[in-house]
């Protein structure tokens, strides 16, 4: 167990970061995020998966009186959050359906004896009258709320279940909540304050950036034989292959293990003891490629994960962002690979359109149309990724298909005066498709019965084809000359930037739109900011004696691994290892050096890593 603070010892986060967790320098904003819970107040943490959220509750519950309680929506995530903690000698413990009732017992008793730091507990059981009577009399130090989009219907992950957490701001009005997400535009944002009664937490968002990950999106042509080309550029590493259905993601399963690959497969179908082997198997290394339905997504917490593959198109924009977040948690170099075909895009919307909850399905046919925009983007990925969720990219990536491999560009100026002119004139009240319609002078009755006909825009682009009027209006979004406003019914608005177009102070160069089979293969490059490695370079097994001694401590790492029955990852990541390998540490003093090496660790692991660097 951590050792609280006295009072003569005033908390000092830094010391824990160090000392717990092995890092020497706050990320974003954690500090500032970890000095206002510390003061008891409440905040909504937006952060990219990988960013260290966890550690904006995770150090003020160690250095507040009581127990941290978190609530997480699934078991697998629970267990990984415990074993990293457990071996980083904090006092942790988890409380859900799957304890057996005598190790659920010795929680709840040391729980009401004061020995548990943080305790991870599932939505159901919080509510359960019982336990909600037990932490009435048991001191809290916090209450943090993970993956909090799943209590809004805007949310890409919308659970009943964290519907009933919005007691709990009025059951504990003097213990600090927190609520924490990778995902959340902004009417998400405002739901998740109302519904937890959350209205005074500050709000702190770090950006959604991960310029580790590179984005790329391929036409959907033979989608067998280009994810097969596509794994071929990582042998050996780790990756999850994402896909609509449970029987497509069998058949592409199947499809890699005749091909030699160690792929498994997961899927709510399945028994529910057998995802658990499946995602324990990946977990440990045992597995290179799992192939699964969205059910796979908000369990993972495997550090070095090296590339997502969509073999089908995501239904939302949040749901890429969260999926391809799973890569690069590390920090070292990942990809994302797309396939978009417009069959996928209709399969979509029929699963979209069979629920029953009309406004939930209004809600969710817009952000797949963003989603479409998105991969149908022939401006930098990044920046109609972050364009979604409010952030706005000053310059393109550069490491995205588009970037990399840029296509051709033609001066769009009078069409983007067009367009924009046409939502003016529609008194900026309509989608994109209306003021294509209108653009291209259709007759349908709805610009009849409004009288659209009757515009001065209506038919001025009646010589341009509907899709290519279609990436016109979508990278005019994606540049920022229009704001769309998925909340209203996808409405598209004039911003501040149009004015200047509109009045021919501005010159606009749009791409014209382009597929290919699969991105070209990037030059593997080294980047110091993103750890510098390579993607492809982690599990290969030749080339520098810097990186055959990484694989010589990856080997140690899963045999430890192995023995004290946890994911590899949990010992160290990735990125630890690559650190020691180039530093090559003499003793266990530079060793606490090593980011990612906690005084609990090295007691319980210098020797042995020692050891192997002096071979």
């Amino acid at each position: 167990m951590v050792k609280r603070h006295s009072e003569s010892q005033p908390p000092v986060p830094q010391d824990v970061l160090w000392r717990v967790f092995g890092y020497r320098e706050f990320r974003s904003q954690q500090e500032e995020i970890i000095g206002h819970v510390m003061a008891g107040a409440d905040a909504i943490v937006l952060m990219p998966t990988g960013g260290g959220k966890s550690l904006c509750y995770q150090i003020p519950a160690l250095l507040r009186p009581g127990t941290g309680v978190v609530v997480s929506p699934l078991i697998s995530l629970m267990k990984d959050q415990v074993d990293g903690l457990r071996a980083a000698g904090v006092a942790a413990a988890t409380l859900n359906s799957s304890l057996p009732p005598a190790e659920a017992r010795q929680v709840l008793t040391a729980l009401q004896r004061g020995e548990v730091d943080l305790l991870y507990v599932s939505p159901e059981r919080l509510m359960l009258d019982g336990f909600l009577e037990r932490l009435d009399v048991t001191p809290l130090a916090l209450v943090a709320i993970d993956e909090a989009h799943c209590v809004s219907q805007w949310g890409h992950d919308f659970r009943p279940e964290y519907a009933r957490l919005g007691q709990l701001r009025e059951r504990f009005p003097h213990v600090p909540f927190l609520a924490l997400t990778a995902t959340a535009d902004e009417h998400t944002r405002r739901d998740i304050g109302t519904q937890l009664g959350l209205s005074q937490a500050r709000l702190f968002a770090t950006g959604f950036d991960r310029p580790n990950i590179r984005y790329l999106v391929a036409e959907k042509r033979t989608p067998s034989a280009q994810l097969k080309g596509f794994l071929r550029r990582h042998p050996g590493e780790a990756g999850i292959v994402y896909c609509l259905s449970r029987r497509r993601v069998e058949e592409v399963a199947a499809g890699l293990r005749a091909g030699g690959l160690n792929a498994g497969h997961y899927h709510a179908g399945m028994e529910a003891t057998e995802r658990s082997l499946v995602q324990e198997r990946f977990q440990r290394d045992e597995l290179q490629v799992i192939v699964a339905t969205v059910a796979f997504g908000l369990g993972i917490d495997k550090s070095n994960v090296r590339f997502v593959v969509h073999y089908d198109l995501p239904k939302s924009p949040e749901a890429y962002y969260q999926e391809t977040g799973r890569a690069g948690r590390d920090g070292l170099p990942a990809e994302a690979l797309l396939l978009f075909g417009w069959g996928d895009v209709a399969t979509a919307r029929a699963l979209i359109q069979a629920g029953g909850n009309q406004e939930q399905v209004r809600i969710e046919l817009h952000k797949l149309n963003a989603m479409v925009g998105i991969a149908q983007s022939a401006t930098c990925r990044r920046r109609s990724l972050l364009g979604y969720f409010g952030e706005v990219l000053q310059e393109d990536c550069g490491n995205c298909d588009v970037c990399l491999d840029p296509p051709q560009t033609y001066d769009a100026t009078v069409q983007a005066q067009k367009a924009l002119s046409c939502v003016y004139r529609l008194g900026q009240g309509f989608g994109a498709s209306h003021v294509v319609d209108v653009l291209r002078g259709a007759r349908t009755e709805r610009i009849r019965a409004r009288g659209h006909d009757e515009l001065s825009t209506y038919g001025v682009g009646a010589e341009t084809g509907r899709e290519e009027w279609m990436s016109v209006m979508r990278q005019l979004i994606h540049r920022g000359y229009l704001h769309q406003d998925v909340g209203n019914y996808s409405v598209v608005r004039l911003t501040s930037a149009a004015r200047r177009v509109l009045r021919g102070e501005e010159t606009v160069m749009l791409a014209r739109p382009r597929f290919q089979p699969l991105p070209p293969s990037p030059a593997a490059t080294a980047d110091p900011a993103a750890g510098g490695r390579p993607a492809a370079q982690g599990a290969c097994g030749g080339g520098t004696g810097e990186q055959q001694l990484f694989n010589r401590l990856r080997a140690l790492r899963r045999r430890l691994a192995e023995e004290a029955g946890v994911p590899a990852y949990v010992i160290f990541s990735d990125a630890t290892l690559w650190e020691m390998a180039a530093r090559r540490p003499a003793n266990a003093e530079e060793l606490l050096q090593i980011n990612g090496v906690g005084a609990k660790k090295l007691e319980r692991y210098a020797d042995v890593f020692l050891a192997e660097l002096r071979l």
